[in-house]
């Protein structure tokens, strides 16, 4: 039985931190801030990340890397990435790697017109998406025309920023994006209640339902974790639960998969002793903005069976 502590430790080590220091002779540079392995060289290291492109599998740390490509069970994946003072070299390396970096932002657009027509398409509130412009959370990139969501510090320095492609399904980071700053909404220093999403449309979708319902939100916190990884989630948690000294109720709105429901139960097990922690997951639909797509499509078949009569 593999003590719950250890478990969690490993999960903390991500794969470029892990083998820069067990095994640095496999990691090959592919860009600037992507790696690929001398072993798979469709295996890509980006972010915090891993996906083997030519096995169509992927995860957030070492451990899934050891068990899913190396074949390792999980109490083996376990000890290779604690044993051997693995752990503490990989955190200090990870340390490293996050001073180092500086966040580059991609080019600002002339407009953001493909982003506000996307955005408007997944059913984003029009007045949100032009305040999210107007406070700097949100622009269109010059080059591909992604949107891109940026956090920003106490200073109101951006410090990260998410990217979605309105033309297909990418989804990243800025390189020397510090997840700790990752997107939020609301009034983080008033506010007793802090509202937790996976990506930046989905926070954007909650609000959106809450203001179809003439429902105050700018009074409450919403921060989006850019995905579920490993301990990022956790680093993003607590610098908003710092600086949000009110807050007394945790809503978990992650999705409705295996991995939103881990993570959910990760979370509500680490804070739920300082916090009520709620699981609020979508009624219907995988995620939060399906689940508003599914009410603008009820709200409008109900409009046509009106006008039908």
């Amino acid at each position: 039985m593999i003590p719950e502590s250890d478990l969690q430790r490993a999960r903390e080590v991500d794969l470029l931190s892990f083998l820069r220091v067990s095994n640095p002779g496999q990691l090959v540079r592919f860009s600037r801030n992507t790696y690929c392995t001398r072993e798979h060289d469709s295996l890509k290291i980006s972010n915090g990340k891993w996906h083997w492109f030519s096995r169509g599998i992927g995860g957030v740390n070492a451990l899934d890397y050891l068990m899913k490509v190396q074949g390792y069970s999980l109490p083996d994946a376990v000890n290779a990435v604690l044993g051997n003072n693995i752990y503490e070299k990989a955190c200090k390396a990870a340390n490293k790697e996050h001073l180092i970096k500086e966040l580059k932002l991609p080019e600002k657009n002339g407009n953001n017109d493909c982003v506000i027509r996307y955005l408007v398409q997944r059913g984003i509130d029009i007045g949100l998406i032009g305040y999210c412009i107007s406070k700097g959370l949100l622009y269109e990139s010059r080059n591909y025309h992604s949107a891109v969501f940026i956090g920003k510090d106490e200073n109101g320095k951006p410090r990260y920023a998410a990217m979605r492609s309105v033309a297909g399904d990418y989804k990243g980071e800025a390189y020397g994006s510090n997840k700790e700053y990752a997107f939020n909404l609301g009034n983080i220093d008033e506010a007793k209640t802090l509202h937790v999403f996976e990506s930046p449309i989905d926070l954007l979708s909650f609000i959106t339902i809450l203001r179809m319902y003439d429902r105050d939100w700018e009074n409450d916190a919403f921060i989006s974790l850019g995905g579920i990884n490993g301990s990022g989630t956790y680093k993003q948690l607590i610098r908003i639960l710092n600086l949000g000294q009110n807050i007394q109720t945790i809503r978990l709105h992650l999705d409705n998969d295996e991995p939103g429901r881990n993570a959910t139960s990760q979370i509500i097990r680490r804070l739920s002793w300082k916090y009520k922690v709620v699981d609020y997951p979508p009624k219907r639909g995988k995620d939060v903005n399906e689940y508003l797509q599914l009410i603008i499509r009820d709200k409008q078949k109900k409009k046509d069976e009106r006008n039908e009569r």
